[in-house]
C-alpha cells in the first residue's frame, strides 16, 4: 500500500454538466476546476468515474483536478469511485463547492464538516462514509432574501458579480496552493 505522501491530491469541483448550468452560482467548483487548469496548463477531459478529470503540478506535488459529471446531488457516486484507485485518499480531497450563507466573494476552507445542507456534500459524504474531508466553500449568498433557493443557484451570476467571482475564483487558487505547500490549518489562518 502506498504511503499517504506517495498519494495524489485531488481536488474536486462541484457542479452540474451542460452549457446550459456553465455560468451559474452553483457552477463555482466547475469555475475554479478551470481556472486552475488556465493556471497550470492541465487539461481536464480524461473520462473516469463519471467524472472528467486532468492532471496538474501544483507546489510540487501531482494534483488530480475532477469535475463529476453526475449532476450536483449524485457528485457522491463519481468521488467514491475514484477513491477505490490506491494513489488517492480521502485525507487528500479537496472539495470545492457554492455556499448559499457565505457573502459572495468570501471563502472558507474547512478540514471537515457536515453538508450544511448542500446536496453536493452531502452525496459525497453518505457515499465516502466520512465528513473528514477538505471542503473550500465560495459564497454565494443574495443580497436580499430569497423565496426559491433551487432558481437561485442555478441562475446566471450577472455582470457585477462576474467581476467578483473572477477575484474569489484567484483567491481560492491561492488558497488551495496554501493548504497544498502549509497545510490546512494554515491556510484556514491566512485564508478564512
Amino acid at each position: 500500500m502506498n504511503s499517504l505522501s506517495e498519494k495524489h491530491w485531488m481536488i474536486i469541483g462541484l457542479g452540474n454538466p451542460g452549457s446550459p448550468y456553465e455560468k451559474t452560482r452553483h457552477n463555482l467548483g466547475f469555475m475554479l476546476i478551470d481556472f486552475l487548469a488556465r493556471q497550470t496548463g492541465a487539461l481536464v477531459k480524461r473520462e473516469e468515474c463519471r467524472a472528467i478529470v486532468g492532471r496538474a503540478k501544483f507546489e510540487n506535488q501531482i494534483v488530480e483536478l475532477v469535475k463529476p459529471q453526475t449532476f450536483m446531488n449524485l457528485s457522491g457516486e463519481a468521488v467514491s469511485c475514484l477513491l477505490k484507485k490506491e494513489i488517492r485518499s480521502a485525507e487528500k480531497l479537496i472539495v470545492v463547492t457554492d455556499d448559499l450563507a457565505l457573502p459572495l466573494g468570501k471563502i472558507r476552507l474547512r478540514p471537515k464538516g457536515s453538508a450544511g445542507g448542500h446536496n453536493g456534500l452531502k452525496s459525497i459524504s453518505n457515499l465516502l462514509k466520512t465528513q473528514d474531508y477538505i471542503r473550500l466553500r465560495i459564497g454565494i449568498q443574495p443580497e436580499h432574501p430569497i423565496s426559491q433557493t433551487k432558481q437561485f443557484v442555478l441562475e446566471n451570476f450577472s455582470k457585477t458579480e462576474f467581476e467578483i467571482v473572477n477575484k474569489v475564483l484567484e483567491q481560492s487558487a491561492e488558497a488551495i496552493r496554501a493548504v497544498l505547500s502549509d497545510g490546512i490549518e494554515k491556510a484556514m489562518a491566512k485564508f478564512n
